[in-house]
């Protein structure tokens, strides 16, 4: 931990600019000393608010309130002095020591005098480029006393210290990495909006000043600059209340609009069709016109961006139009009028004036069609909604004057599903889309969209410390390390080894399947839930083992809450106990569901102890939001918090259509790789998957009720090098799932004798006795001899890409490995991102030749025909230039191209953003036992592998990835 925090702090030290001779320790509260702040009567209102909230982070640590001045001469001792570069106050005591500053881009100065006037002993001055600036330079001071920018937000505490010293040293901070950063408030009907209408904004009813405030503070805190405010139609429109513009002004906050809102405009709330006619810009130009027209007036003297361009009234295709073709000339004319209202009311160049234009769903096809978009507005390109960035420049589109920006989902309602209840984007994911974005030069906005705010903080403060600083992000061990940081100045350094992991492991079990998304159901339209995709009964029983990972996270979880300190209780919660406790519970309910009906299916008893489960697993989760809404830090949050958004199928209890097997036995044995209805029937004899001494694996034998009449069962092997993990079950209903037992079976191999073959293991209770078959493959040691790859097993076999055999890079071309990212935690990416386009495919020999490659040893023990699949994650090609394509080859045979773009909202593409994987197949007809090698080579950049599956034996698919009770599947 300690190494790594070295590495960490090592790598932030290269990204600003410094000037450091030597730290002055400052007091600020002391038995001598007592701090007091000074700003400018004259200056901002913003330099006001700042100086309040750090005089009351000082009295959150100390307990003591510092006086607050706008005059110097008022103050003596040591002194917290802010203002712009541009103040006089500044000036009078600074000279041309921010000389550098001036005329950049959100920038701020620390530095200590020591009596720069008279009564003055010690002045700490912190002088900002700009208004922003200094904002960010005065919250940088409370972090350094500990105060989180959560402190409110998500109720984190920060340490009582009766004595308060910082350490300060010279220092000039680096322009942020983007020049726009924000966030869209979205789908509050179910959190923002009944909350603060109802508990914190009572007196507005609604998202109002009050909240906004907050927001805005939020915003300053974590160094971002940009909001796109709440629009649906629960809310009222931004500028119907008054305040909220003004209180926009004082934070400095630059207010834009959605994606789908043009110049500041909330169609949802604002446009009236019974009073104001179509939306439409070719029968009711005059009126649209006036309707833009008195936002711009409105809005003119406020920090604004505006969405150009035309849509429907909410996120809907432009009306008025027929085709592509006929959208282009009238979008064209909609931006000359725009810009000529920007013109007339907020700048004679509207090239002053921040402009975006948000390419989303039907927008591209227009665009790419050959819309001609004024080069200083900035291209914003969205994800697909499911953090995969769909596009983004091209070469010459980035030397536009406008640039680019990104607009980037952490929460969504749609198709396929809707996630708008636990926040589980993945942080490496997150990480890996923007830098790439940021080295296709989408440098200009950066917009998350975080739904509600809670409880997504940690993917909101994640993208904004993005945003702010992108230069440590490039290396991609640095998302684990970020999280580390986040979490040790909340919780403080003693817990976040232990809360790291945990959080961590949720992120990891989520980008394998949301919690939303454990349903199997979708929506637009709405399907009802239905059984899972996890193997219950091979790989290890894929379904239990995530179980068991979720109640691990839980049991650590609750251990953690009890060591956590009082004034941190509610964080915790809030951010750690309620996340990890309704995936875990979400996961149940669906997965004991599954087993409910599975075993119904097949006579087992149990089946009615899952049911249970899975009820119990339901009502939890509503009593844990229960708590959230109405007991959580006093009741603060009542009402932010719902477990059913949009009441889809998938939050509700799963219909439990239990179909039992006819001719039940009082017991029966189910052992590892059954046929569903293979022991429905009284069976004697039965066989477990073939036993390697490679992969070296182990299996379960389930012996189960299916009469309600106790049984005692003995286990016994046919030698001892079989070995059980029980010799006996005495199987009852007297509790909750008494009514069955898995026994796991392995092989000793040092005591497998020679020409042993095959063996058994007996289940019997005296009178009924079932054989479970073994049979052993011996994989010769001569055969191994030097070998380095993976060797079949029980009929597959199973390759994380990262766990190559060889890699051949070639000049600029490379697979690199990409640390913390894919089902396995790494995966291998097609580099450099700025590649270029033009690979001739018909000319393969080219490809072996130019492209990077990599391969994958594998072993097979009989001749198979084999199915190849090959996971990749479900990104999109950088531009329009590229495909998303790979080459394949196995034992150095034909190259088969594959292609994994997908367009617009297919049925494919809807399941790989579920499930975050796009596969394809490749077949191998006749291969041999003995060794063969896989070689995958690069085709077009951006590509990511992430593992390989190879099916041997027509074995029943996996999905996702293998836990712990199959980790021996995974390459030694």
């Amino acid at each position: 931990m300690i190494n790594l925090q070295k590495l960490v702090f090592s790598t932030i030290a290269l990204v600003f600019t410094c000037y450091t001779t030597y730290a002055i320790p400052f007091e600020l509260v002391t038995p001598k000393s007592k701090v007091s702040i000074v700003y400018a009567a004259n200056d901002h209102k913003l330099d006001s608010i700042a100086a309040g909230l750090l005089a009351a982070d000082i009295q959150r640590v100390s307990g003591y309130l510092p006086k607050i001045y706008t005059s110097i001469t008022e103050a003596k001792g040591n002194v917290i002095i802010i203002g712009t570069v541009n103040s006089q106050l500044i000036k009078a005591l600074n000279g041309s020591y921010d000389a550098g500053l001036k005329d950049t881009w959100e920038r701020y100065s620390l530095r200590v005098l020591t009596n720069p006037a008279k009564n003055i002993t010690n002045a700490l001055i912190i002088a900002g480029s700009d208004l922003r600036g200094t904002a960010y330079g005065v919250f940088s001071i409370s972090e350094k006393i500990g105060v989180t920018p959560w402190y409110w937000w998500a109720d984190a505490t920060p340490v009582i210290k009766k004595q308060l010293t910082v350490d300060i040293a010279d220092y000039s901070s680096s322009t942020p990495s983007v020049k726009y950063r924000g966030i869209f408030i979205n789908d509050e009907d179910w959190g923002l909006q009944p909350w603060a209408a109802k508990t914190f904004e009572p007196e507005t009813g609604d998202i109002g000043p009050k909240t906004y405030a907050k927001v805005f503070e939020l915003l300053l805190r974590l160094k971002t600059n940009l909001i796109w405010p709440a629009m649906h139609p629960s809310t009222k429109a931004f500028y119907s209340y008054p305040g909220n513009k003004q209180m926009a002004a004082d934070y400095q906050i630059v207010v834009g609009s959605s994606h789908a809102e043009p110049m500041l405009r909330n169609n949802v709330g604002e446009w009236n069709e019974k009073t104001m006619g179509h939306f439409n810009y070719v029968t009711n130009k005059d009126t649209v016109y006036k309707y833009w027209e008195e936002r711009v007036k409105e809005s003119s003297n406020n920090n604004g961006m505006y969405t150009i361009g035309m849509r429907g009234v909410h996120d809907s295709g432009m009306e008025g139009v027929k085709s592509t073709k006929e959208a282009i000339p009238l979008i064209e004319k909609i931006f000359e009028d725009q810009r000529g209202l920007m013109q007339k009311y907020v700048n004679r160049d509207a090239t002053k004036v921040p402009q975006v234009f948000t390419i989303y769903k039907e927008v591209l096809d227009i665009f790419e069609a050959g819309l001609k978009v004024p080069e200083d507005v900035t291209l914003v390109w969205p994800d697909d909604n499911y953090g995969y960035i769909q596009r983004l420049s091209s070469t010459a589109e980035s030397k536009r004057p406008g640039g680019s920006g990104v607009y980037y989902h952490a929460s969504y309602w749609g198709r396929p599903h809707d996630y708008l209840w636990l926040s589980t984007t993945h942080p490496a994911l997150i990480r890996e889309e923007m830098t790439k974005a940021y080295t296709m030069n989408a440098r200009n906005v950066w917009v998350i969209n975080i739904g509600d705010i809670k409880p997504a903080e940690y993917n909101l403060q994640l993208f904004a410390d993005m945003a702010y600083n992108v230069n440590p992000f490039m290396d991609s061990r640095y998302s684990n390390m970020h999280m580390q940081m986040w979490l040790s100045s909340i919780f403080g350094v003693e817990h976040t080894q232990e809360l790291s992991p945990l959080m961590w492991k949720y992120y990891n079990l989520a980008f394998e399947r949301k919690p939303e998304f454990m349903g199997w159901s979708q929506t637009e339209p709405t399907t009802q839930t239905r059984l899972t995709a996890y193997n219950h009964g091979y790989y290890g029983d894929q379904a239990q083992q995530r179980v068991d990972d979720y109640v691990d996270l839980q049991n650590r979880a609750q251990k953690l809450g009890t060591a956590i300190p009082g004034r941190l209780k509610d964080a915790f919660y809030e951010l750690i106990q309620y996340p990890i406790t309704g995936a875990a519970l979400m996961n149940k309910k669906f997965l004991y569901h599954d087993k409910a009906v599975l075993y119904a299916a097949e006579g087992r008893l149990s089946a009615n102890d899952y049911q249970k489960l899975s009820e119990d697993a339901y009502g939890q989760i509503i009593k844990e939001t229960e708590y959230y809404n109405n007991q959580l830090a006093g009741g603060k949050w009542k009402s932010i918090m719902s477990m059913q958004p949009r009441n889809l199928p998938a939050y509700q209890l799963p219909p439990f259509k239990m179909e039992w097997a006819e001719n039940k036995q009082q017991w029966n044995v189910y052992p590892e790789g059954y046929k569903p209805g293979e022991v429905t029937k009284e069976s004697t004899e039965l066989t477990l998957p073939v036993f390697d001494s490679y992969n070296t694996p182990r299996y379960f034998i389930d012996v189960a009720l299916g009469e309600d009449k106790a049984a005692k069962l003995h286990i016994k092997s046919s030698a001892s090098w079989i070995e059980v993990s029980s010799t006996q079950a005495n199987l009852n209903t007297a509790a909750p799932l008494q009514s069955q037992k898995r026994i796991w079976v392995s092989i000793n191999w040092g005591l497998v004798p020679a020409a042993a073959k095959q063996g058994s293991v007996t289940i019997t209770d005296g009178a009924k006795l079932v054989k479970v078959n073994i049979a052993l493959n011996r994989v010769a040691a001569v055969k191994l001899k030097g070998y380095k790859g993976t060797v079949e097993s029980a009929g597959f076999i199973n390759i994380n890409a990262a766990d190559y055999t060889s890699l051949k890079n070639n000049g600029k071309f490379k697979w690199a490995t990409v640390e913390q990212l894919g089902s396995a935690g790494r995966s291998l990416e097609a580099f450099p991102l700025t590649a270029d386009a033009g690979i001739n495919l018909s000319d393969t020999a080219s490809i072996r030749k130019q492209q990077a490659s990599v391969s994958y040893n594998f072993m097979l023990l009989n001749d198979a025909r084999a199915d190849v699949s090959i996971y990749t994650l479900p990104t999109a090609p950088l531009n329009k230039a590229f495909e998303m394509r790979y080459a394949v080859s196995i034992d150095g045979g034909p190259l088969d191209v594959l292609n994994f773009k997908t367009v617009g909202r297919s049925e494919e593409w809807k399941q790989n953003v579920l499930s975050n994987s796009a596969i394809r197949t490749i077949k191998a007809k006749d291969l041999k036992a003995g060794k063969h090698t896989l070689t995958i080579y690069q085709v077009d950049p951006g590509v990511i592998l992430d593992r390989i599956f190879i099916n041997l034996n027509n074995v029943p698919l996996p999905y996702g990835v293998f836990q712990k009770e199959a980790a021996w599947m995974l390459p030694k």
